[in-house]
């Protein structure tokens, strides 16, 4: 999603990059879930958004968040960035097989409390999240956490393989 301008920094990050790549960790991790969404739902797939980032592409992530409310929801590359930039997490949505999006409630990289994973049962009684929205955003969690991921409670898309200590124990960061 970060190669096309529609993200929320308004513009292109990757120029170069055209596809997503993963520690081959976490995309062990990421092919089981696939394997156990597949057998439960045969009709649909898992849709990668992003997943590892160079620390480059986080400085510009951060410097369009930096002072803002919005800030909370990007690693600060001063802080040794996130778990993107060690390959380890992802951002994904579940789809047809035919490419497109479940409903989730919110866009990914929704910069708010609607993406807050906590909140989701007050956004449905309060109508601002369907009950299928809901639904979809406990499959892919289901799945997802089966596998071995964790989530990020602010955020319904993004999924880590390991805390940020054993990130910084075991990976390298992506310059």
């Amino acid at each position: 999603m970060y190669a096309r301008a529609d993200n929320f920094t308004g513009e292109m990050l990757y120029t170069e990059l055209k596809e997503a790549y993963l520690h081959p960790d976490a995309m062990k991790c990421l092919l089981q879930a696939q394997q156990l969404l597949k057998t439960e739902h045969p009709d649909l797939t898992l849709a990668v958004f992003d997943a590892a980032r160079p620390m480059s592409v986080q400085q510009k992530m951060w410097n369009t968040v930096k002072g803002t409310a919005q800030q909370n929801y990007v690693s600060n590359p001063a802080r040794g960035g996130g778990m993107h930039n060690y390959g380890v997490a992802v951002d994904i949505t579940l789809a047809t097989l035919n490419g497109d999006t479940l409903p989730m409630g919110t866009k990914i990289d929704h910069l708010g409390k609607e993406a807050n994973i906590s909140l989701e049962a007050s956004l449905v009684r309060q109508g601002k999240m369907t009950n299928e929205a809901w639904e979809n955003r406990k499959l892919l969690r289901e799945v997802m956490m089966k596998a071995g991921f964790k989530t990020l409670p602010s955020e319904w898309w993004h999924f880590n393989l390991v805390s940020r200590n054993e990130a910084r124990q075991r990976y390298k960061v992506i310059p």
